[in-house]
């Protein structure tokens, strides 16, 4: 095997999380809870630095696995690449106090910004590669991450 077919089989499984992305129901949904388990322990063992720059890392593997992917399957977006959804989730999780009510709401924030794509979400798709891929659900994960901080607050406001 050839290094160049060995990246690209290292890629798929990336972008599709391991097999994730193959799921016949909701394969963007069940990414985003392949996901969680990573994310909520990451988030608990490691300084806000440390998430960030995690965050930082998984972006970057996404945005080159996806386009890889992309670039092989001659397809703009293929649907069983879920890596996007992980480096959204991570966006999300981003600074945010981890507890079952943050990562509920930011579960379920994250899936619905990620399906409406509100704006600049949807242009972002545009973009080339890897790039288009992974941007949209950056921009989702922006946005759910700042609903969670004001769910939170508003949380700690009435039940505090």
């Amino acid at each position: 095997m050839t290094r160049r077919a060995v990246r690209t089989d290292v890629a798929r499984t990336i972008a599709s999380l391991g097999g994730a992305g193959r799921s016949p129901l909701a394969p963007g949904t069940a990414g985003t809870l392949a996901t969680l388990p990573v994310a909520v322990l990451a988030s608990r063992l490691l300084p806000a630095w440390g998430f960030l720059i995690l965050t930082l890392a998984v972006t970057w593997i996404a945005i080159w696995s996806s386009g890889r992917v992309a670039r092989r399957t001659h397809s703009h977006d293929p649907g069983w690449v879920v890596v996007d959804e992980a480096a959204g989730m991570f966006v999300t999780l981003l600074f945010v106090p981890v507890g079952v009510f943050t990562v509920t709401a930011g579960f379920f924030l994250f899936r619905f910004m990620d399906v409406v794509k509100p704006w600049p979400a949807g242009r972002a798709e545009r973009l080339p590669g890897g790039w288009g891929i992974v941007t949209d659900d950056l921009v989702a994960g922006v946005y759910a991450n700042v609903l969670v901080r004001i769910a939170g607050t508003l949380y700690v406001q009435v039940l505090g």
